[in-house]
């Protein structure tokens, strides 16, 4: 499915919030690179999915409705073959039920697990004043905690993007640490300006989150992906 058509189909179920595989396509439409994704609603569909994309996977609950997924035990890494994928989906759908009780959930999506790297987020919301404005900084559970974070507005030029990586509290992170090799700069610095091009070129999206996105010593991929579109005006 191409972007537009993606769109499209949520406007038309009314729905602002796109699943994580759409969102992802969207992604991969704009050249982005993601870790590859497939939705399975039985368990016997995520283990097909799983021998499809390739061992390791990562198992995750497929709800609209469920924004953090591991804070409702909705995610399983480093599934190593079919058995642990059939374990994995009858346990992320149990806990999620469990714990998000109220949560409308479509089965699971399965996905390549992403090489070790360092985790970071770029984000994307709309300021009333300024438009769309990008950000970045440390991913996973560090956003929220250490909130190591900058911000540009949309778009952004290379100068920017140089900028903005390097503004964060941690960006010794990103040149190398203890067993972690330096990230490819160069390549995150063209990751964010294309995440800025893509915003740019579609002002329908209103949030945007890329979370983690990792990076490695050979480029960058957006292992998680959200995406919300803008509430039409009445």
């Amino acid at each position: 499915m191409t972007t537009q058509s993606i769109i499209d189909q949520a406007k038309k179920e009314k729905r602002l919030i796109l699943t994580e595989e759409e969102s992802k396509t969207l992604l991969a439409d704009a050249n982005i690179r993601t870790t590859k994704i497939a939705a399975a609603s039985t368990r016997d569909e995520a283990i097909n999915k799983a021998d499809e994309i390739g061992y390791p996977v990562v198992v995750k609950i497929d709800s609209t409705d469920i924004t953090h997924k591991s804070d409702v035990g909705g995610v399983s890494v480093n599934l190593k073959d079919a058995n642990e994928v059939g374990e994995a989906f009858d346990t992320v759908i149990s806990s999620a039920k469990e714990n998000a009780p109220g949560a409308s959930i479509q089965g699971v999506t399965v996905q390549e697990m992403a090489d070790p790297g360092v985790e970071v987020i770029i984000g994307l919301s709309k300021d009333p004043q300024f438009g769309p404005v990008l950000m970045f900084g440390l991913g996973g559970i560090a956003v929220e905690i250490l909130k190591d974070v900058a911000f540009r507005i949309v778009p952004l030029e290379k100068r920017d993007a140089k900028q903005l990586i390097r503004e964060i509290k941690g960006f010794a992170m990103l040149e190398g640490y203890r067993n972690l090799p330096a990230v490819d700069l160069e390549k995150l610095e063209d990751l964010v300006l294309q995440v800025s091009e893509f915003a740019w070129a579609h002002p329908e999206i209103a949030e945007m989150d890329l979370n983690p996105v990792i990076a490695q010593a050979d480029g960058a991929i957006a292992a998680d992906a959200r995406v919300i579109l803008e509430e039409e005006s009445q």
